[in-house]
């Protein structure tokens, strides 16, 4: 068998960013894209050197032949129900019936296997398709990242440069894990070209608390920030509650209180990280808080 590597999703950031580590590694790379993606995407994908199989429609008809000969699918699948469910299910088929040996579901967040379902919505529908996916005769990795580094400076409330405030629930002292996107798509690529990695691997390109967060953004910018703490987690969640009932944001991928949310669980005791798995691939260069920061910082002038 041939070491190609199909993605699924590679139209989207993250799943770009996967391809092109995939091909700078050497790989031979397979995007699925539906006929109706972004042209200008699916040029670049070639562009860079991936191989692309237009499908018209997500089937199990359509897929499987983009499966043939394949040694890994990695799923950088990007939504809701219809989407980590039904489609991932339906390409999970597709490598099934091709005889694809491993596949990595489209994980990418914290460590869901530590919290029960009803906490979070986006890691309830990972762990449903977690349900399924371990019943197949197929070997699955998940790779868990904490939350993206690239978001602590706009999506994430967090570091408010503006206010130059840090903003945080819960203990000053507690470590969160963060990993840039880039880092998460060549540990990726690294994980679909290995065909020894576990079940699970955890990363993080850096754990840092809300208190040594301030410390940093203050060395980068030469300003001065404070620790804002509006309340505790239970605080927090009383205030989820609230938001999602006034906008509940159903068919969003990221409502407001869906970020909260994730803020609730990061908080949680329960996401401490005893152990990492950075060391597994020693080419791996991590980015820090302060080393995003200051690439930050500088580009912003």
């Amino acid at each position: 068998m041939q070491n190609i590597i199909l993605v699924a999703g590679a139209t989207g950031n993250l799943g770009g960013r996967i391809v092109q580590s995939l091909l700078e590694k050497g790989a031979v790379v397979r995007v699925v894209v539906r006929s109706q993606s972004d042209p200008e995407k699916i040029a670049h994908l070639e562009q860079l050197g991936a191989e692309i199989f237009k499908i018209e429609h997500w089937t199990l008809e359509s897929l499987t032949p983009a499966c043939k000969e394949v040694a890994c699918v990695v799923s950088a699948l990007a939504g809701l129900r219809a989407v980590i469910l039904d489609a991932q299910k339906t390409l999970l088929d597709a490598a099934l019936a091709a005889g694809v040996p491993r596949f990595i579901p489209s994980d990418y967040s914290l460590d869901f296997t530590r919290f029960t379902d009803g906490e979070n919505r986006n890691l309830d529908l990972r762990r449903e398709f977690h349900t399924y996916l371990d019943q197949k005769p197929i070997a699955a990795t998940s790779i868990f990242n904490g939350a993206f580094m690239d978001m602590i400076v706009d999506q994430m409330p967090f570091l408010l440069l503006k206010q130059k405030m840090v903003l945080y629930w819960g203990n000053p002292d507690h470590p969160w894990g963060f990993t840039t996107v880039d880092n998460t798509a060549n540990y990726t690529a690294h994980v679909a070209l290995d065909p020894s990695t576990p079940r699970y691997l955890r990363i993080a390109g850096d754990l840092i608390s809300p208190k040594r967060a301030k410390t940093v953004v203050d060395q980068v910018t030469q300003q001065k920030f404070r620790l804002f703490r509006p309340g505790g987690q239970g605080f927090l969640g009383v205030m989820i509650k609230i938001i999602r009932r006034l906008a509940p944001g159903s068919n969003e991928l990221y409502p407001a209180w869906q970020g909260m949310q994730y803020m609730h669980n990061m908080i949680d005791e329960r996401s401490n990280i005893d152990h990492l798995d950075n060391d597994r691939y020693s080419e791996m260069q991590w980015t820090t808080v302060q080393k995003f920061l200051e690439g930050y910082w500088a580009a912003k002038g």
